[in-house]
């Protein structure tokens, strides 16, 4: 093994709580969110096609969350404190904001600008840590992870070259390998059979998920912030939406919190199969993360446009995005416990079956109703915890 391989790796007995550097990576995608958000915001107020302008941005936020996920994973495996991963990091912290940069234009002018970046991020990493792991085992692996966002490359570049429907089919299919790599570990021919367990640290992973969810409500602020200080203070109504997003955003944080969110770091070290339930979580934060922007999205509008008829397109956004929320928070829960409380479950239902009747209502009245549910779920987490004692990690066994 090489010195310098030796050197990039974690060493036994490292700290596995994540330092400023990966802190401060995650700046970036505060803007990164609020951009989609701010882009969604705009085709819904310009009644643009909804179902293609909201797939363009769901596509564009699924690339912030890869790349988010793959640098955590760099992190994770090596130390973040050498010279070259840093630099990685940093080249990875300027793409995205490149790619942020270019969002409201990336299936227009800004399409070259944002693959171009995302497809340089990637490319830049591999081909700085590959020839850097030369002696280590940790090389085959880094080169499978290459040659996947390789492939992905050709889509991606070709997309934002081609106009019209082709950019959005290609880079359909390029998000789609992108993705498909993330969950099967980037299995390449010089790695199969692929291992079952990887490296990884259960406290550190665990703790980057749940600051990513910090800084998805960080964006849900500076939305629903710069929303109503762009309204009159003396409009009733925009006080009454901002103060029902505040809310929200707290009881998004409480719920998320409650016992499973606490106990990720235990259930992931329990886990039979630790790098298979990080994939579990990573798919439940995908959930909950878009479910977060759009709930921006929704209290963006509401905020400017707190009365009046609630158009149906407004009414699946702003109740659809505590649905995805709670969809996400019920698969960290079975990560964690191997069940679902009925809690989650319900409220979701209500949320969905309340919708079409919710068409007569005001936007405020909609975004109240969120609010009442999502209330409902944590008091029933409170009454739980006074009621039961403290539930030790279980998380779901898989047959070998």
């Amino acid at each position: 093994m090489s010195t310098r391989a030796a050197a990039l790796r974690r060493r036994p007995g490292q700290p596995q709580r994540p330092t400023l550097l990966e802190l401060f990576f995650d700046l970036v995608f505060v803007f990164a969110l609020n951009r989609v958000s701010h882009r969604l915001v705009e085709d819904l107020t310009e009644r643009r096609v909804v179902l293609t302008e909201a797939g363009g941005s769901l596509l564009l936020l699924l690339a912030f969350l890869v790349l988010w996920f793959v640098t955590a994973w760099l992190t994770d495996l090596y130390d973040p404190l050498t010279p070259l991963i840093q630099l990685t990091v940093f080249t990875a912290m300027l793409g995205a904001l490149m790619m942020a940069v270019a969002v409201p234009q990336a299936f227009g002018d800004g399409s070259l600008a944002f693959a171009g970046a995302y497809v340089a991020i990637h490319m830049f990493r591999g081909l700085v840590i590959v020839p850097a792991l030369r002696g280590h085992e940790a090389q085959r692996r880094a080169a499978g992870v290459l040659l996947w966002f390789t492939v992905s490359a050709v889509p991606w570049i070709a997309g934002a070259v081609l106009p019209g429907p082709a950019r959005g089919l290609l880079w359909t299919l390029a998000i789609a390998i992108d993705c498909t790599a993330v969950l099967l570990f980037y299995p390449a021919p010089w790695t199969l059979p692929a291992p079952r367990q990887w490296p990884v640290l259960a406290e550190y992973m665990s703790e980057r998920y749940r600051q990513f969810f910090i800084i998805a409500l960080g964006e849900l602020i500076l939305t629903t912030g710069s929303a109503y200080s762009d309204t009159s203070f003396r409009q009733g109504g925009a006080a009454a939406a901002f103060a029902v997003s505040f809310a929200t955003t707290v009881l998004l944080f409480r719920v998320y919190l409650f016992r499973a969110g606490q106990l990720l770091p235990e259930a992931i070290t329990a886990a039979s199969e630790p790098a298979r339930l990080i994939r579990e979580v990573f798919l439940a934060h995908i959930l909950m993360v878009t479910g977060i922007v759009t709930i921006a999205v929704s209290y963006e509008l509401v905020i400017k446009h707190p009365f009046g008829h609630t158009d149906p397109t407004w009414m699946l956004v702003i109740l659809g995005g505590p649905i995805l929320f709670l969809t996400g928070r019920a698969l960290v829960e079975h990560a964690v416990f191997a069940r679902v409380s009925r809690s989650r479950i319900i409220g979701a239902i209500v949320l969905g079956g309340t919708s079409p009747a919710t068409v007569l209502l005001p936007p405020l009245a909609v975004a109240g109703t969120t609010v009442l549910v999502l209330a409902s779920i944590a008091a029933s987490d409170t009454i739980r915890a006074r009621r039961q004692p403290p539930e030790a990690p279980s998380p779901p066994r898989h047959e070998p």
